[in-house]
Order: C-alpha cells, then structure tokens, then sequence
C-alpha cells in the first residue's frame, strides 16, 4: 500500500509492527546533518532499544550540499519511509502531494503516536495526523520559523499555522524554555501545553580527551603552537558568519598567529569565502566544509575557543558539545543559548550582531588559557548531566506513557458513558 503512493522505504522488509508495542511515527521534512536530525534519529533508536516501541521515521530527501543522515538512520536500523516531495520550501503542488503520501502512510501504519519535528513537516505532519485520526499527536519545536529577521507577513502565516496546528496538538515539545516562552508569547498555545526536553547527544565522544590535536592541525595546515578559534555550523543565513569574520579582523590585531576553523557546508558557502577574502583574512581561516558527524568532537578538541554567532537558534548543540570537550564559549545571548551557557562561567554571552564584544571576550580567552580552561571544565561539569541522548529518550518515554494512559483514561470513560 505504501509503494503503490509512491513512497521508497528501507527497513521494513524483514519487519513488522509486535503485538502489544506502542505504534510511534516520528515525521521530520529532511534528514541532513542538523541538530534536530540528529536529535530525532536518537530519539528513535532510543525508543526502540526500550523495547516498548515500534517506530517508523517519515522524512524528506536529504537534499542540498548540508550532508545527510539517511545512511546513519539505515545503520541503526530505524524503519524509515521517504517522500520525495516534502521539501523546506514553500511549494503548494510538492506540499499537498506529501500530505496525500503521509495521510497514505498514517492511514496503513494506523500509529498509536505521531510525532512531529521541524516547521514544515510539523505543520503538514499533524494536519495529516488529525484527518486520519491518530489518537495522539506530539510536536516538537527545535527552532520556531517565525522571528525578528523574517519579514513581517511571513511572520504572521507561520504564526497563524502554527497556532492551527497547536489546537490538535496533545504536547507541545520544546529544546529550550525559550521556544516555549516564544512561541506562548505569539498565542501559538497555552504554556501548559508546552514541555521542555534538553536535545541529547551521545556523550562518549564528546568526553574523550586522546583525540591527536597535532595530527589533526597538521592536516588542517595549523602550526601546533598556533592558537586556533572555531565554529561549527551550517555556512547559511543567519549562522552570523559576517560578524564573526569582522570579529576576526579584530582578533588577529592583537593575536595575529590565531587561526580560525569553519566546520560546516551550506548555501551560503561561496559567499562566506568571498568575505573572508574581502577582510584580508582568507589565509588565516581554514575551510574544514562538510564534516561527519562522528569527527565533530575531533574538531572541537583542536580548538582553543568556540565561537556561536548564530542569530537563531532553538538550543544550539555545538555549545554543549564544546563544553563537554572542556572548550569555552563565545557565543550570542539568543533564544536557547543561555540555557546551554551560563555567563562568565562555562563562556561568555555577547548582544547578537555585537563584533567588537565577540572580539574582545575571545581575546580574553585566547591571552588567559588558566581561564579558558577553567571555564572549560565548568561546562563538562555543568553539561554531562543534562544533555545526554539516555536521559532525553528517558523523558520521551516518560511523557508518551503518561499520554497513552491518558488516552486510555478517557475511551474508559467514554464506554462507561455509553453504558450508563
């Protein structure tokens, strides 16, 4: 039934769903190398290992120079279906294409949960979920599509759809109290529908303290004594790389050895180059481009300082990430981030679009390592116990019980009724 709407899965040959699981669809628009990706993958491996769930995973293609992490999903196994037509973009043909192929898919696979991640397959994803019934619908919010550098009408239709989408919502899932906060504040939804479950990650690798720094300089072109400063993420909008690279400017004034990693691929790669160039600094700054996921805490390891310059974010995972590796943080004081990074502590938070406060906090970093390092060790400290992969699905798990007895409270109730 699934193929003949034009799906193409892998993972369900040799399956099928165990009497007596809890059925979960988890929807996300795109599987490419991203936070929210990431979390919902851990998420679903984490549910299966429970053994209480039967998960499938429904994504878009991963498309575009982001990376992907469809064969990461393959080799953990995690049942997942893929429609071709769901896309970031706003498209109205592809969009009412993939909600016919998701309400196909709900109405085969008759889950017991949908669960959905990202603003576009949220939106399509439970819209889907409420026409064909599905007794109980999750959201969760990693990053809200409306904000301060979208244009104004923009702003009120994803508003507008995320407040119709909420109403057959059962819970509100959010990275960070601040998306709660936000989104409450738009009328999206009442805070009580709202919850708050730190993104997890794998803690191991980024605990691990024998990485080869110097091989790993020595292929980056970085001289072992050169002190290095860098960011990982996405070379796109709104990522802040323009003020980081006039930030740089600054910075080698009075550091001028220091290089500067950039960990990340994107649409906005070419122009990010050519700024750089344009500053003077372009032989100073190395390229690392797309990196897999699992060589991320050997990158972090090489730096001395991480810079977060990200004007929009849900909970940025390179700050924890970094933490966890001993790293301080420079980062803007936007949405999440101060729930990850506490001031003059484990980091420092900057205004966003600040350049000369991002500058000078670096500096201070980069001229005080007994700081920095102390710092660093504040953030393991402060992190390894509150953003670990076990104790987000722990929450998931938690919060899908207490709804299924819910569910099940109220057909109880509905029966006695009926009897009565």
């Amino acid at each position: 039934m699934v193929c003949a709407v034009g799906l193409r899965s892998f993972g369900h040959q040799d399956r099928g769903a165990v009497a007596g699981l809890i059925k979960v669809a988890h929807i996300i628009t795109r599987l490419i190398l991203g936070g929210a990706q990431e979390n919902t993958l851990l998420t679903c491996r984490g549910l299966m290992d429970t053994g209480r769930y039967d998960v499938t995973l429904v994504t878009g293609p991963a498309i575009g120079p982001e990376g992907e992490l469809l064969e990461q999903a393959k080799h953990w196994e995690i049942p997942t279906e893929i429609i071709p037509e769901m896309r970031r973009e706003i498209h109205p043909l592809r969009d009412w294409t993939s909600l016919k192929k998701i309400r196909a898919f709900l109405a085969d696979y008759k889950p017991d949960i949908v669960h959905t991640h990202s603003s576009k397959a949220g939106i399509i994803g439970r819209y889907a979920a409420k026409k064909e019934g599905a007794p109980i619908v999750v959201h969760t919010i990693h990053g809200l599509p409306f904000h301060r550098y979208e244009r104004a009408w923009k702003n009120h239709i994803y508003t507008e759809l995320e407040r119709r989408a909420a109403e057959y919502t059962d819970v509100i899932v959010c990275v960070a109290d601040a998306m709660a906060d936000q989104a409450c504040d738009a009328g999206v939804a009442a805070k009580g529908k709202f919850c708050t479950i730190y993104s997890g990650m794998e803690l191991e690798p980024f605990l691990r303290r024998d990485y080869d720094i110097v091989g790993l300089k020595k292929e980056l072109g970085i001289h072992p004594e050169e002190p290095v400063v860098g960011k990982v993420a996405r070379l796109a909008p709104l990522k802040g790389y323009e003020y980081f690279i006039r930030a740089i400017q600054e910075i080698l004034l009075h550091v001028p050895t220091a290089k500067f990693i950039f960990v990340g691929d994107g649409s906005a790669a070419e122009k990010i180059r050519q700024e750089t160039w344009r500053a003077g600094i372009k032989n100073r700054v190395v390229f690392a481009g797309l990196v897999a996921a699992s060589r991320i805490p050997e990158y972090i390891s090489v730096m001395d300082v991480v810079v977060h310059a990200s004007l929009r974010e849900g909970l940025p995972r390179a700050i924890p990430q970094a933490q966890l590796l001993g790293k301080p943080v420079v980062a803007y004081d936007i949405d999440g981030t101060r729930e990850a990074l506490e001031d003059g502590v484990t980091g420092y938070l900057v205004p966003p679009e600040s350049v000369h406060e991002l500058a000078q906090r670096t500096l201070e970093l980069l001229n005080d390592r007994e700081k920095a390092a102390e710092m660093g060790r504040r953030g393991c400290e402060a992190c390894r116990g509150r953003f670990g992969a076990d104790l987000m699905v722990e929450k998931i798990d938690r919060l899908y019980q207490d709804l299924v007895r819910r569910m099940k409270s109220e057909r109880n109730l509905e029966g006695f009724e009926e009897e009565t």
